[in-house]
């Protein structure tokens, strides 16, 4: 079990609303919130089973009542000092979170029926949580507080969770105290004369701990002795640090435990046997506790880390482990992380040079920042055991490289399928080969021409088909130029969006348009393509003034093109005044290969990319940046990008630059998802910028194109939100592949839009 005492996460007052606690619940993900007065006294317990029953009986509901109205007034609860036996037997029938109150009732800490979770500062060492990344500083500030100091700031670059310390009582520690070394054998000589020129007292130590508070990083700190316990304790040390040297000190270890202060335990130099018993001794104290695997060799070799070990003691643990570091590199630490360690402890250094044992074996600040992010791939990388599902950029390749079944010859509605009616080919457009046997044999729905695809509806009823929609705004389906008739065949939209490949540009406009004889009765508006000859992608953010100049040119190209189609349709706009010309979508770049940019660079790539655009002549036009997901498709493979992600920087630049903006709302609802925004505060900052909108949902950080419905997307929200602020903009469903099966996909989008557009 854990004896959680920072209770922020676990409790509310009991005169906050039911919606407060609501969140809370959700929050810490326990399902349950303790209530206590404004003198922490435990008033009642709140559980999602206690509001569901306050639902079901109140004669009307309102999220705005005090929470104890709708809370369990005699929760389950034990004194604070009960021993771990005794907690163990108030678990169960659905309670796994115990309040433990002092004396006078006041609620001092939760006991919860778990193991494998612990919580260090602001930190949450769990199996569904980051591997927690300590630097260890130890005592290579050379018993110097400005180079601890500046040791810490370094970490804080680099990426560190936690910066870790050691604290020595050198007088109750060791039996000749501070006195000298005279006497011992050579290696506790050499260790006692190292300590004696650097060791660090508690009040320096403090005065770093501070600096760590100002910075924004979590103290973990070793502690030798009692003596060193009760002053970090009393400092308000978040957690101890056991050093594998003292991992059979039980009598430490049950003082620390005492304290209920978070422990991490190094099992260097131990012996299995040895790890059982220690094991024993702090479960038995309910103190929350994570094992480190060890090897206690300066540096270890190789061949003697044994990083399977991790598997066996996590099993003999029963609570999350991880690996502490004393060989040269940090490629062993990132294989441990995919080995479960959900810990890293690695020695920092600004010298290696330095004297001392532990300057062998650290990172350089630069070695800690990339190890940082390959273990932050490799976490990204390690997903989970769930069923095997395609991703995004998979699907894309599919589609490239795959084959599908085809009509081999021109069959006609009602036709029996045979062998010879059905070939394989590529692309990956429709059916897979695999549904072969089950096409072979059925009456078929719809005419095909020799080269056409089968899809899903083949082997069902008909596919959905356009109609005449009713929406408040304007709306639009993608197409290419080769598909006009097909996606106009059922029904007349408002506007067409015609999404360019690179080579489209290179098609006289008069020539694909010549046998609409008077025009096409609708608007129009254009999507730029991001990929052009040559396997060049747009970037008006690049640095390259080769590239940055080419992607102006480009940009232009798609500006002329669009202006000189406006003659072939008999609306000149989608939505505004003709006067206006129509909306062109345009991805600007900002992309990355590697990773982000520093946040503190996107103001110089908009600025970038603003200079481009005003070398662009627009006039006639409405050029729109499109807003962009956190992690792009281009081509099957993915990218980072960083300009249009972010709402706030995008609402900032369209305001600075008076541009406005394409709210692709997929793609918007990734970014929200990874800067851990909610999707109604971006749309509250995107909308007011809108011209023009890309309607489809969206999952995760890079699930795009997902059909409406399918996704996150809160479409009523939504709805009400973009009614208020961009009354009238034009829209496409752009899911994607919709076009396939004659617009199969934006059918079902538009008919599901329906009620809410």
């Amino acid at each position: 079990m854990i004896i959680e005492r920072d209770l922020t996460p676990y409790v509310v007052y009991s005169g906050d609303p039911v919606l407060r606690a609501l969140e809370k619940i959700t929050a810490n993900k326990a399902r349950v919130i303790f209530l206590v007065d404004s003198h922490g006294h435990l008033d009642g317990v709140l559980s999602d089973g206690d509001f569901r029953r306050w639902v079901s009986s109140a004669a009307s509901l309102t999220t705005d009542v005090p929470a104890i109205e709708a809370a369990n007034t005699a929760p389950r609860s034990l004194p604070v000092g009960s021993s771990p036996a005794e907690i163990a037997h108030a678990f169960g029938s659905g309670i796994d979170h115990v309040a433990l109150v002092d004396e006078r009732g006041h609620l001092v800490a939760v006991a919860i029926n778990r193991a494998d979770e612990l919580r260090i500062g602001r930190h949450v060492v769990a199996p569904d949580a980051p591997a927690l990344l300590i630097s260890e500083i130890g005592i290579n500030h050379q018993g110097e507080v400005s180079l601890a100091k500046q040791l810490v700031d370094l970490s804080v670059e680099a990426g560190a969770d936690v910066v870790k310390f050691q604290l020595r009582d050198m007088d109750s520690l060791y039996r000749q105290g501070s006195s000298g070394s005279g006497g011992e054998d050579l290696g506790p000589q050499y260790t006692l004369d190292l300590l004696a020129k650097y060791n660090l007292d508690a009040d320096g130590l403090f005065e770093v701990f501070d600096h760590c508070k100002d910075v924004g990083i979590e103290v973990m700190c070793t502690a030798w002795d009692p003596v060193s316990v009760d002053r970090l304790v009393d400092y308000g040390i978040t957690s101890l640090k056991v050093a594998s040297a003292d991992m059979t000190n039980h009598a430490l270890l049950r003082h620390m435990a005492a304290t209920g202060t978070p422990m991490v335990i190094s099992t260097g130099m131990s012996t299995e046997g040895e790890i059982r018993e220690t094991v024993e001794v702090v479960r038995s104290t309910g103190v929350a506790h994570a094992f480190l695997h060890c090897q206690s060799t300066y540096p270890a070799p190789f061949k003697d880390i044994n990083l399977a070990y991790l598997t066996r003691l996590a099993e003999l643990t029963q609570a999350p482990v991880g690996y502490s570091g004393h060989e040269r590199g940090f490629h062993v630490p990132v294989a441990a992380v995919a080995l479960g360690a959900r810990i890293i402890e690695k020695h920092f250094t600004i010298d290696r040079g330095l004297e001392g044992n532990d300057h062998k074996v650290s990172l350089l600040p630069e070695e800690f920042k990339e190890m940082v992010q390959r273990v932050r791939e490799v976490e990204e990388a390690l997903g989970t055991n769930a069923p095997r599902a395609v991703s995004t950029g998979e699907m894309m390749n599919r589609v490239n490289l795959a084959k599908s079944l085809v009509a081999a010859r021109r069959i006609e509605v009602g036709e029996v399928l045979t062998d010879a009616d059905v070939d394989i080919k590529s692309p990956g457009r429709g059916l897979q080969p695999n549904a072969y046997d089950r096409l072979v044999g059925r009456t078929t729905t719809r005419a095909l021409d020799a080269g056409d695809f089968f899809y899903a509806t083949d082997l069902g009823d008909a596919a959905p088909r356009g109609r005449a929609y009713d929406f408040r705004r304007p709306w639009g389906l993608a197409v290419r130029y080769h598909d006009i008739d097909a996606m106009t065949k059922d029904t007349t939209p408002d506007f067409l969006e015609f999404h360019f490949s690179y080579k489209d540009l290179d098609l006289p406009v008069a020539d694909v348009f010549a046998k609409y004889d008077g025009g096409l009765p609708m608007g129009f508006t254009t999507h730029s393509p991001d990929l052009f000859a040559g396997d060049f992608l747009l970037n008006l953010a690049s640095e390259d003034d080769v590239h940055w100049e080419r992607s102006i040119r480009e940009l232009q190209r798609v500006v002329d093109t669009t202006r000189e189609m406006q003659q072939h349709f008999t609306r000149h706009a989608d939505a505004k005044g003709a006067t206006e010309g129509p909306v062109i979508v345009a991805s600007l770049g900002g992309f990355t290969t590697d990773a982000f940019v520093a946040p503190a660079e996107r103001e110089r790539m908009y600025a970038r990319v603003a200079e481009g655009l005003a070398r662009v002549d627009d006039s006639g036009v409405r050029l729109c940046a499109q807003t962009l997901p956190p992690y792009p498709w281009y081509m099957g493979g993915q990218l980072y990008c960083n300009l249009f992600v972010d709402p706030r920087d995008t609402a900032a630049f369209a305001e600075q630059f008076d541009r406005r903006l394409c709210f692709d709302v997929s793609h918007s609802k990734l970014s929200a998802n990874y800067l851990g925004m909610s999707f109604a505060e971006a749309t509250d900052l995107l909308a007011p910028h809108t011209e023009h909108l890309h309607l489809v949902d969206a999952t995760g950080v890079d699930g795009e194109g997902v059909q409406v419905g399918d996704g996150e997307i809160d479409w009523a929200v939504l709805a009400q939100q973009l009614d208020a602020m961009s009354p009238g903009v034009s829209f496409i469903p752009e899911i994607w592949q919709g076009h396939v099966n004659d617009g199969e996909g934006f059918w079902i989008a538009l008919e599901r839009l329906e009620q809410w557009f």
